[in-house]
């Protein structure tokens, strides 16, 4: 079998409890000036905050932080860049959800750059990423996006002409990821939820994509197994326990890494868009069409009856295993694999897309704007749309 891919770097990676306490150990090579960036509260509630300063300026770090709220703009990373450019800061240390990784990227490639942000965007903007970028050091505090395994950093323009568009260069992939299960324990429920629903996703579809190779395919069951035991019990009563934390928090660095190198399917096709037009939590939005998603592809991959079809239905088969299915027909183990994902939705609590203001206009806009990226067969403008009224 001639086997023939590519795959990009991964960050070093830090796991296990208690690894942040390190954050000063790791950080201090890259320099003495260090700018971090966080959520608006989150960490400084928890009071790892505190505890993550007095351990940088023990090192003797000089610390100059930034808070980020909500899903980065392209108007706050400019902003913050602005206001920083004197401090001339040696690496960016992005302590916080996904959001708050993408910002630290951004901010770590634009004070490298010249211009607005929005100049650099997929989609949006003319200028090419030098790939010039400050060095990252990325510290999830929830488990879904993977975006301290990627290289791509995802801003947000909400509402009338919004978009959901990428700063995107090899070079942007984080120099070091630091997975510290403790930091994830403060997550509430919901955000727990939301943010193992992206990385399930993310998982899934790296693993069935069209791009897919035996490396990522691997990398992506690892995850899978690690994750879907382990998510529930996040999301439940174990979610103080450190254990089921790492699990989850392994799973989405995994599913960064894959989706990394072999692309994405239709759900973030059409949540990458909807995220421009309404203010939903990207997790939730993911969460929501995944089980259509995955119940329509395997019956385009059914009707279709080819080699390559049935080696997709395989695929999904394998994936259908880790969530209990027992049957002998490939096809009516994948039956299991979406009734379990739909299932989730409420074992999980996962808020329907009519609770965010979705309505039959911005269906009709999503269905003609979507993309099918790396789906094993592409939905139809009809499947899309019933997907997305699904769960209005």
């Amino acid at each position: 079998m001639l086997l023939r891919f590519v795959f990009t770097a991964m960050p070093k990676l830090i796991a296990g409890p208690g690894t942040a306490g390190r954050l000063g150990e790791v950080a201090a090579p890259f320099g003495r000036r260090i700018l971090l960036v966080t959520g608006a509260g989150a960490l400084e509630r928890s009071g790892h905050l505190s505890r993550i300063k007095k351990e940088l300026q023990s090192n003797g770090l000089r610390v100059h932080h930034f808070r980020i709220a909500g899903e980065p703009s392209p108007a706050m990373i400019d902003a913050v860049v602005d206001d920083c450019r004197g401090e001339g800061p040696d690496v960016v240390l992005a302590v916080g959800g996904g959001s708050v990784l993408d910002a630290g990227k951004a901010i770590a490639a634009m004070l490298k750059e010249t211009g607005s942000v929005v100049d650099y965007l997929e989609g949006v903007g003319t200028r090419t990423p030098s790939g010039k970028s400050l060095p990252v050091i990325a510290v999830p505090t929830t488990s879904g996006t993977g975006s301290e395994a990627t290289k791509n950093a995802v801003l947000s323009q909400v509402g009338d002409g919004g978009y959901k568009k990428s700063l995107r260069h090899e070079n942007y992939i984080p120099r070091l990821a630091v997975l510290d299960p403790k930091l994830c324990v403060s997550a509430p429920p919901h955000i727990t939820a939301a943010c193992g629903m992206d990385a399930l996703t993310q998982l899934i579809e790296s693993y069935v994509s069209t791009q897919a190779s035996p490396l990522t395919d691997a990398l992506a069951m690892e995850g899978l197994r690690y994750l879907i035991p382990a998510l529930p019990k996040a999301y439940g009563q174990s979610a103080l326990e450190t254990g089921c934390r790492a699990a989850v928090a392994y799973g989405a660095f995994l599913s960064g890494v894959t989706l990394a190198n072999a692309g994405l399917g239709v759900v973030h096709g059409v949540a990458g868009p909807m995220g421009g037009l309404l203010d939903v939590p990207h997790g939730v939005a993911c969460a929501n069409l995944l089980p259509f998603a995955v119940a329509a592809t395997i019956d385009n991959l059914t009707a279709a009856d080819t080699r390559e079809s049935r080696r997709f239905i395989e695929k999904f088969a394998c994936i259908a295993e880790l969530f209990g299915a027992a049957q002998s027909n490939l096809v009516d183990r994948c039956r299991h694999l979406s009734d379990s994902l739909h299932r989730w939705l409420e074992d999980l609590s996962i808020p329907r897309l009519g609770h965010f203001g979705l309505t039959s206009v911005h269906v009709d806009l999503l269905a003609s704007t979507a993309s099918n990226k790396n789906n094993p067969l592409p939905l139809s403008a009809d499947q899309i749309t019933r997907m997305i009224q699904s769960r209005c």
